[in-house]
């Protein structure tokens, strides 16, 4: 039955990311004008996330946390990363943030052409002019007011344990003076795991966290920003870890 569901599944995600493109490129052709951050355009392509999740009967998503009180201040959001699910989960914050993403997905037809509507970030990784040129493009967005969002582990954990943080969003961070957002999520690793691109019955919850101030920082306290960052994303996703096992087995004893 899971197989049939996740084919399922795949069939609705692709239904709406055809019939979604026609939305967000008549948000972004009326937004463009005024909307140099591409905000609206983005956030219409989030929807499209959010929708896909809502639809596909494996997955139930959750979100809390306390919302920054200005998205538009703006925030260099970083997350643990366990699946291509997360994306699909953070999307669910009520607001936008551009994401910085390997250059291979903005080569995927339709899918990529609504990213680079949405004015997503590029990046090859391994080649340094690449990452010279994205986080040029995250400086960019950064200073049009709209947050960017970053995986610092740089690529997704094979086990339960937090890959090494890198150093780019942080000295972003600093060097661009907004406060880093802390999101940390669980759960998704048993939606699609790594090397596999089949849906899996799962819940899954991200969690946002206070901003940490960058005010006054300089690129001496990059490395104290991020094991400090790492530390809070640690702590509250075995947090979200316990929730989510405390959830199935209340679920399995009223089953």
């Amino acid at each position: 039955m899971q197989h049939i569901l996740s084919a399922w599944a795949w069939v609705v995600s692709i239904g709406v990311v055809i019939v979604g493109f026609f939305y967000v490129a008549a948000i972004w052709m009326v937004t463009a004008p005024f909307d140099r951050g591409r905000y609206h355009a983005g956030r219409a392509f989030r929807q499209l996330a959010m929708a896909a999740a809502r639809l596909n009967p494996l997955w139930h998503f959750e979100t809390d946390g306390v919302a920054p009180p200005d998205p538009r201040l703006p925030y260099v959001a970083v997350s643990n990363h366990e699946s291509y699910a997360d994306i699909f989960l953070i999307s669910h914050f009520p607001w936008e943030m551009k994401w910085l993403s390997k250059d291979t997905i903005f080569r995927i037809p339709v899918m990529g052409w609504m990213m680079r509507m949405a004015r997503d970030v590029p990046i090859k990784r391994g080649k340094r002019e690449s990452v010279v040129s994205a986080m040029q493009g995250c400086r960019d967005r950064l200073a049009k007011r709209v947050s960017v969002m970053i995986f610092p582990e740089g690529t997704r954990s094979m086990t339960d344990e937090l890959l090494p943080f890198k150093d780019g969003a942080f000295k972003l961070a600093i060097e661009a003076g907004v406060p880093i957002l802390p999101i940390a999520v669980a759960g998704t690793r048993d939606c699609m795991a790594k090397h596999s691109f089949a849906f899996r019955r799962a819940r899954a919850k991200a969690r946002v966290m206070a901003p940490i101030p960058t005010t006054g920082m300089t690129n001496q306290d990059v490395a104290a920003l991020r094991d400090r960052t790492r530390e809070l994303i640690d702590a509250e996703r075995r947090v979200l870890q316990r929730e989510l096992a405390a959830e199935l087995a209340g679920r399995t004893r009223a089953g």
